[in-house]
């Protein structure tokens, strides 16, 4: 599928780019490189290969998932106006 000046015209114009009438033919061939592209890789035969999450299957090291902070909760809600069951009560904003 190749694109002609007035179609490149219209998506410009979609995607509120300026385009020069210089830039004009050298957009179209640039878009008409990048759907050549797309054809040769949907040509390709994919049968039986399985998607990658990552081109490389790289996994990532993780931590341990431990606690590495003291509960503050209580000295925290100490200087609190209003708190019930460790939750802080807001005044009521919407009626």
């Amino acid at each position: 599928m190749a694109l002609e000046r007035c179609d490149v015209e219209k998506i410009a114009h979609l995607a509120r780019l300026g385009l020069n009438e210089a830039d004009l033919p050298r957009t179209t061939d640039a878009l008409n490189s990048i759907l050549g592209l797309v054809d040769q890789m949907q040509a390709v035969d994919t049968t039986g290969i399985e998607p990658l999450a990552h081109p490389l299957e790289a996994s990532q090291r993780l931590r341990a998932d431990v606690v590495t902070e003291s509960n503050h909760r209580d000295s925290y809600q100490a200087i609190a106006p209003a708190t019930d069951s460790g939750l802080y009560l807001v005044p009521k904003v919407i009626e």
